[in-house]
């Protein structure tokens, strides 16, 4: 075997087993999950052990669940889908116009996405107790949405400067309205930079758990939510709900990432650079 095939084969077993190395958490929980609680206990930890589906049985029985599921689906989606397109629009009027002050305004967008949720819970839980907002599904992704638009801003505009303002032009000469140019000429073009922002804010809407603790309620509750609360059963962790639901939540976000991963790298870099016209 020639030496610099050798070095191939050591190099890809060597990410495979970094890869297997940051897998094992999250493969130990899906396999936890199809285990008695008492083999999820056992020392040492048990590799062969009869599967079972009881866990999943009293997961699906909880009249709860099918509801904070479809809440998190939902409020993702929605918050993540208004988010990107203000955000598009946004970014275009910040690459083409650069109005004053752009990138002080670029600056303070990703100021603001900087701030914990700790810092500004109370004055948000005020303002949504005033105006009667709390527990409402449209109120709730509206404000994800606002959270979501200073990171996806920031990718888009990066994508936005990499097409060339030839394009534009060219629409204008040819009678091209600004609706054709924005929607048929650049937005083609910026795919890549659109699902990477969908998928970035996608996870942190299905991640977020303390604004939808606070101020969401009974019937915006959230797998997070869902997770915190019934952690703990009869006075210890009832790991076989904490395993089984985790497997459950954890299998949408790595669809996306394993359907989108050349999107997501390509959003990482803010952008490609393009050839002129």
């Amino acid at each position: 075997m020639r030496a610099g095939k050798l070095r191939e084969y050591l190099y890809y077993a060597l990410l495979w087993l970094i890869s297997l190395f940051f897998a094992a958490p999250i493969g130990w929980i899906v396999l936890s999950s199809f285990k008695t609680r008492d083999d999820i206990l056992a020392v040492p930890p048990k590799l062969l052990f009869t599967p079972t589906l009881e866990n999943y049985i009293d997961l699906f029985s909880r009249q709860s669940l099918l509801l904070q599921l479809s809440n998190s689906v939902v409020l993702s989606l929605v918050a993540v889908v208004l988010a990107v397109t203000v955000s598009f629009l946004a970014a275009f009027c910040f690459s083409r116009f650069r109005p004053k002050g752009t990138d002080f305004l670029m600056f303070l967008l990703l100021s603001i996405r900087m701030l914990p949720g700790p810092a500004v819970i109370l004055p948000v839980y005020l303002m949504y107790a005033g105006f009667g907002w709390k527990d409402n599904h449209f109120w709730l992704a509206l404000f994800y949405a606002m959270f979501s638009i200073p990171f996806s801003v920031w990718i888009l505009k990066g994508f936005l400067d990499s097409v060339s303002i030839r394009f534009d032009e060219t629409g204008i000469v040819n009678g091209g309205s600004w609706f054709h140019i924005i929607f048929r000429v650049v937005l083609p073009q910026v795919k890549p930079g659109l699902i990477a922002a969908f998928i970035f804010n996608l996870i942190f809407v299905w991640n977020e758990f303390l604004f939808n603790f606070i101020i969401g309620g009974v019937s915006t509750q959230n797998i997070p939510y869902a997770l915190a609360v019934g952690t703990y059963s009869d006075g210890g962790l009832n790991w076989t709900f904490i395993s089984s639901l985790t497997t459950i939540y954890v299998i949408p976000p790595i669809l996306f990432i394993y359907v989108f991963q050349k999107y997501l790298l390509v959003g990482m870099t803010f952008g490609t650079v393009r050839g002129e016209v």
